[in-house]
């Protein structure tokens, strides 16, 4: 298969085309995705003039109304891909996506189920602010029938994104406002796949897993660089997705390097890492060379935007975890 070199911005875009073009019950819904504005992240450019205002429908300033169209429309046989313009903002359909697309399968005893996709952005790190830049995925990794994934790179976000509007079940599909740019291979044509459930090594490593995802991946990848100066092999880990967990690969990495950073943007209190760190813990007990170190946001309300950098997760912040697993502290 050829590749191409695309930014995530562009892998996402078209993934959206080809769902809408193989597929008429795929529509896509969500404040201004239209031309010309295509979001407010322009991820949607093109796709209302190539599909139609029927297939790209700009909706009223309501996450619930966009969250319960998106239901009710899978109940009658389409795959809506909804958009939350900030992920911050998602808590006003909490109601549609937690009690109603999520239970839909069950409580229907296996009759109906609810493909929808919700794409949302994260803002962390970009200085929006205490309402714009919350990373929350935790809350959505809480509810069973679920699925959420976060990818970090442009044939990642292809392949899982596709994967997502064709799953039976409800996605919830992160993406990182700070790596629509970032630029890498993707597979041409149609028909490329990545599993949900499944994480990717994205750098081999001896001596320590760093286990992360979506934004954290870069900046796990930038210490894994650091650390190599020292001497010190860390092998990277990207979930990809993080309901449901793909325990098997990062025990498997555990294993062999006997210790573990977890780390992610999300505020570490009750954070995603909490669930990796007590299953490596528990599943490995007795091999491991050192404590899990789990390092993220700082449990505290987004600041000005002039502060906000110093309660998000940093390069070093991975740097000096991996240290203190190796025994050598440095402050």
């Amino acid at each position: 298969m050829t590749e191409q070199k695309l930014s995530i911005r562009e892998a996402i875009n078209q993934a959206l085309d080809e769902a809408l073009r193989t597929d008429p019950s795929v529509f896509l819904l969500g404040e201004d995705l239209a031309d010309p504005a295509a979001g407010v992240n322009a991820v949607t450019r093109g796709l209302a003039t190539a599909h139609g205002a029927d297939r790209v429908m700009n909706t009223p300033i309501s996450e619930a109304a966009i969250i319960g169209a998106a239901v009710g429309a899978s109940m009658e046989g389409h795959r809506p891909v909804a958009e939350i313009m900030i992920m911050d903002f998602i808590g006003i359909a909490m109601d549609q996506i937690v009690n109603h697309a999520a239970k839909l399968r069950y409580m229907s005893g296996g009759r109906t189920t609810c493909p929808i996709t919700v794409r949302t952005a994260v803002f962390a790190g970009t200085g929006s602010g205490g309402t714009h830049s919350q990373s929350l995925e935790a809350w959505f990794m809480h509810v069973p029938g679920l699925k959420v994934v976060y990818p970090s790179t442009p044939a990642d976000a292809k392949g899982l994104l596709l994967s997502s509007v064709f799953d039976p079940d409800p996605v919830l599909f992160m993406e990182a406002s700070l790596l629509y740019g970032v630029k890498g291979p993707v597979p041409e044509g149609d028909g490329f796949r990545i599993p949900i459930g499944k994480a990717d090594v994205k750098r081999p490593g001896r001596d320590v897993t760093v286990i992360t995802y979506g934004l954290a991946t870069r900046q796990a990848l930038a210490a894994a660089d650091q650390l190599a100066q020292e001497g010190v092999e860390a092998e990277v880990v990207d979930l990809r997705t993080l309901l449901p967990l793909d325990m098997e690969t990062v025990l498997a990495s555990v294993a062999k390097t006997r210790r573990a950073v977890v780390a992610h943007t999300a505020v570490t209190v009750a954070g995603p890492g909490a669930e990796v760190a007590a299953q490596i813990s528990a599943k490995l007990f007795g091999e491991l060379d050192a404590p899990v170190q789990r390092v993220g946001g700082r449990f505290t309300p987004i600041p000005s935007r002039a502060s906000e950098g110093a309660v998000t997760l940093a390069t070093e912040d991975i740097v000096v975890a991996a240290r203190k697993t190796m025994g050598a502290v440095r402050v």
